[in-house]
């Protein structure tokens, strides 16, 4: 008997109203990420158990505000609920309300409950109002709204158990109640509905009166459907600005008297935390003052935090190699294993510790509600530079990964505003340059204290400012070419502050680490053992010929046993695959002070800049002694044929400058394209900031060697 197909429950409702929060207690760890159908859009699913026989699968859409979006994530939610044929399409809804602004989020949940989808209204923030002194009658509620309403708190659990009771009755009942329609449609939608209902098939005539306002945007629909849902609404005079205000006041109509019977608070409103807190943070001199001193502390902690177990890990798979290297035989497969797979591993988790404490920092200033406050601040400065507030947040978020920033852009409203946040989060460095940057200054900048701070701390948050500066600059070119008509404008909810829900910050956490470990990791694995073969074999009789030219050398320098074996695996490297292509581009990065070597991390680490470790590490693994085999120790003993050091102070700031502006990450320039459907803005991206880069590396190394 085959298993009985789980129930698929939307989970919707306002930005900032705890869906997140809702999800993690509905689903535990049994969440997935897939795509939205038809959209390179991740979306979250979950299975929740609702009792021992049954369970459903919890589908997180994307927070909107209503049925009319103006953001890509607002369009995505909508779509989905419109979408009747996707296979996802869901029996049931999850709606979570925020009950501290009820009225602005009853907009939306009429909107969903017109569809005739049954719905359950989650109630959350209720400690929030309790201390407040607001009270919501929720018996009430539920009875004007015709719908199950539960008082629930997302953060530590409460009400979830009777959450899942409800929803265990409406999809498992074979007709579930349904509330009359909140919206009366005009004489002429009617006509428009039934019109495009032979169109499509569609549930309502409220369903049909979206698809009309929609049509022209939806991915679902043919160009067929499109053109003839277009016809229906010209020739019917149906006027979508019109009918949009008629129905939002028509809603609101409704939402007052709603309100005013539910809700019930002292005429005097206390001083919340949340307030007085507010005089300070999101103060005009004092709040951009502690916004800087916690990113100082953030990037502080990457540092003083991590040095220890990144030095364990380091010196674990140094001595694993070493001790590999005098157990195995000296066959193809060993020398794989202890100069290829071993660094390359070791050169995705020695830098675990580093982006585990960034990710850490960063979900938990979202989590106590500070970062909506950064975008408070910062949204005159930003406009300033052709930006928005909001843009505030891919700009932060960059700092962990280019990426889900450049995804996060969707809720921006006007689209040059946009645009301009996409080009320029890449300056902004994210946690893929943290390997280089670490290895560089770590080598080179000694671990001196300045007062209760770490030098090679402050040089690494100096970093992050120049990326940032650079960022606002480049904004400011593309704010001078790009040219569009459309508003700009920042609507906002500041939510209250509280405490983290350390379960939140715990899944957030896992989902970051992991995906860059596994996701990163693959690429760097992979390179490495590439890089390996193309490093350890070369064109046929060359490496012959390298063993025989190195041992002449040898002889006439008079090298011991050692030294000889050595000279043997230098010359070896530089007749390989590798080798040539490294020579190929010497020529071009010899200004900046790089070596072949160095170029093969060039081109490797354009798969993803943190591949540059891995490679430098197998690089100078190969042949190499098993003693001083970390990867600080390879690259300072690393001599040119001269006998003076690789990686000088001039090498490694002309190094840093490089992956600082340089775009080294071919994901980011995919995601720029799924964004912008374009390969021109990835085009422009590549050439303005890799040009940009070896002009700034160029004159740090002519200057400081």
């Amino acid at each position: 008997m085959a298993a009985p197909q789980h129930k698929k429950i939307a989970l919707l409702g306002n930005p900032n109203a705890g869906k997140s929060s809702l999800f993690n207690q509905l689903t535990g760890l049994r969440q997935r990420v897939g795509n939205f159908p038809g959209v390179t859009v991740e979306r979250k699913t979950g299975t929740c158990k609702l009792d021992a026989q049954h369970q459903a699968d919890i589908i997180d859409l994307p927070g909107t505000y209503s049925f009319y979006p103006s953001s890509m994530d607002e369009r995505i939610a909508v779509y989905a609920l419109l979408d009747t044929a996707q296979p996802d399409y869901p029996d049931a809804v999850i709606y979570i309300a925020d009950v501290m602004h009820l009225e602005r989020h009853l907009l939306l949940l009429t909107q969903v409950a017109d569809l005739q989808l049954p719905v359950v209204v989650a109630l959350n923030m209720n400690d929030i109002a309790e201390e407040q002194q607001l009270h919501c009658d929720t018996a009430q509620l539920s009875k004007l709204l015709s719908m199950p309403v539960v008082k629930i708190n997302g953060r530590n659990g409460d009400g979830v158990a009777e959450l899942k009771k409800v929803l265990l009755q409406i999809t498992t009942s074979i007709s579930p109640k349904l509330p009359a329609p909140f919206y009366t449609l005009t004489e002429n939608e009617k006509q428009v509905a039934q019109r495009v209902g032979n169109i499509l098939p569609v549930k309502n005539d409220y369903h049909a009166i979206l698809l009309a306002h929609h049509a022209t945007k939806l991915p679902f629909l043919t160009v067929e459907q499109k053109n003839e849902i277009l016809s229906v609404a010209q020739s019917s005079a149906f006027n979508s600005i019109d009918s949009q205000l008629e129905e939002i006041m028509q809603r609101y109509r409704f939402f007052t008297t709603v309100t005013q019977q539910v809700l019930s608070r002292q005429l005097r409103q206390p001083v919340t935390l949340t307030d007085k807190i507010d005089r300070f943070v999101t103060h005009k001199v004092a709040g951009p003052l502690i916004f800087f001193a916690i990113l100082l502390l953030v990037f502080q902690a990457i540092f003083a935090w991590s040095a220890v177990p990144m030095d364990w890990i380091d010196m674990q798979f140094a001595q694993l190699a070493a001790t590999l290297q005098e157990l195995l035989p000296d066959a193809w497969w060993a020398r794989l294993l202890t100069e290829g797979l071993i660094p390359g591993i070791s050169g995705v988790l020695i830098f675990v510790p580093q982006i585990t404490i960034l990710f850490f920092l960063i979900t938990l200033l979202e989590e106590v509600g500070y970062m909506a406050r950064a975008v408070f601040m910062f949204d005159n400065i930003m406009q300033k530079f052709g930006l928005n507030g909001r843009s505030i947040v891919s700009l932060v978020s960059g700092g962990a990964c280019a990426i889900p920033a450049i995804m996060s852009t969707r809720t921006i409203t006007n689209w040059k505003e946009r645009m301009i946040t996409i080009m320029v989060t890449p300056w902004i460095s994210c946690s893929a340059r943290i390997p280089v940057f670490a290895v560089l200054i770590g080598m080179v900048v000694p671990a001196y204290k300045v007062g209760v701070f770490n030098l090679q701390g402050i040089l690494f948050m100096s970093l992050y400012v120049i990326g940032a500066v650079a960022a606002l600059l480049a904004a400011l070119v593309f704010k001078k070419v790009m040219k569009t008509e459309d508003p700009s404008f920042l609507m906002l909810e500041l939510p209250a502050y509280r405490k983290p829900h350390w379960k939140n910050v715990i899944f957030t956490l896992y989902e970051k680490v992991s995906a860059f470990v596994l996701g990163a990791g693959k690429i760097i694995l992979i390179v490495s053992v590439i890089l390996w073969v193309l490093a350890s074999y070369g064109p046929p009789g060359k490496m012959k010929e390298a063993v025989n030219v190195a041992t002449i050398e040898s002889s006439v320098m008079q090298y011991d046993k050692e030294m000889t074996e050595n000279h043997i695996a230098a010359k070896k490297l530089e007749y390989s695959y590798a080798g040539y292509a490294g020579r190929v581009i010497e020529p071009v990065i010899q200004p900046l002070g790089f070596d072949w070597k160095i170029g093969i991390a060039l081109i490797t680490s354009f798969a993803a800049r943190e591949v540059f470790v891995g490679t430098i590490s197998t690089l100078y693994s190969i042949g190499k002694d098993a003693e001083n085999n970390t990867i600080k120790a390879k690259l300072k003993n690393e001599r040119r044929p001269d006998g003076t050091p690789v990686f000088t102070t001039a090498v490694a700031v002309s190094l840093v400058l490089f992956y600082l502006f340089a775009m080294q990450c071919m994901s980011t320039l995919a995601t720029v394209y799924r964004e912008t459907k374009s390969w021109k803005w990835p085009a422009i991206q590549l050439a303005f900031m890799s040009g940009t880069a070896y002009i700034a590396s160029l004159l740090a190394y002519q200057l400081l060697r």
